[in-house]
């Protein structure tokens, strides 16, 4: 019984390596990126920006859209994580 599940498993891995090994070279012939490789549309610059904001005190943090410090009742020691003006583009 633990023999056969094996093999099964490795004929399922097989078939699943073979197609992985078709959906590559179908991809190479046709000269299209997959799926891994493109980027999502939002990432191009063109995106909204957002800022990241960390408050030590309530150990969370908040996502807003503008630079101004978040308005949340009794939190006023935000500081700023990430910029997305900031980061590299490709």
């Amino acid at each position: 019984m633990y023999r056969g599940d094996r093999r099964r498993k490795e004929d399922q891995r097989k078939a699943k390596q073979d197609a992985k090994r078709a959906r590559k070279a179908e991809r190479r012939e046709s000269g299209a990126s997959g799926p891994e490789i493109e980027q999502p549309a939002s990432t191009n610059g063109r995106g909204p920006k957002e800022f990241v904001w960390f408050s030590p005190s309530n150990g969370r943090t908040v996502t807003t859209a503008s630079a101004s410090l978040p308005t949340v009742d009794g939190v006023d020691d935000w500081m700023l994580v990430s910029d997305t003006r900031t980061k590299p583009g490709p």
